[in-house]
């Protein structure tokens, strides 16, 4: 028995060994924006760096969709990848259809990052994702473009409020020292 092969242990136990090795808070399969494809953490961004932000196009920080995309694109080669989850749950500045803003976003600030469907990411409809986000980083967001920094071992490591700057020192500081990090995919 102790010469099974790691695919036939997960069989006999009736799931994948990729499950098993997954980060908990990146075992979530995810729908894209104004699609019906749906990408697990896991397997699109194991080994990555992750940004996740929620975002909203009727707020006061909407602009910083710009700083966003500056920042995917200057980073993406490294191992950065800016995630971006709509929501309307702070007063109501969400409120177009998963096409609307996704048109917005792409014709507005050329949104290239990936942007995943209009989601809930507080009180109790509160979806799965954010829900383990939440509990990882202590807090729910508190307002539009909240930011969540995750390690290239799906660990959280550190939330930032909205009035912080894509390029922020800091928040730019603790990225790139998490891209210098390859050793720990």
């Amino acid at each position: 028995m102790r010469y099974l092969s790691a695919a036939l242990l997960a069989f006999a136990f009736g799931g994948s060994l990729q499950a098993a090795e997954c980060p908990e808070l990146l075992n979530h399969d995810l729908r894209k924006l104004a699609s019906e494809e749906e990408v697990n953490l896991c397997e699109a961004y194991r080994g990555k760096v992750l940004l996740v932000v929620n975002t909203a196009s009727k707020c006061g920080f909407t602009d910083q969709y710009e700083g966003l995309e500056a920042l995917y694109a200057d980073y993406q080669s490294d191992g950065l990848v800016v995630l971006g989850f709509p929501s309307n749950d702070f007063a109501g500045q969400e409120p177009g259809t998963e096409a609307e803003i996704q048109n917005f976003c792409r014709s507005t600030y050329s949104v290239r990052f990936p942007m995943f469907a209009k989601t809930v990411v507080r009180g109790e409809a509160t979806s799965p994702f954010w829900r383990d986000l939440a509990d990882a980083s202590g807090s729910p967001p508190k307002w539009n473009f909240n930011k969540y920094l995750i390690d290239r071992n799906g660990h959280f490591v550190a939330a930032f409020g909205s009035r912080t700057e894509p390029d922020d020192p800091e928040l730019m500081d603790r990225i790139r020292d998490l891209l210098a990090d390859v050793d720990k995919p």
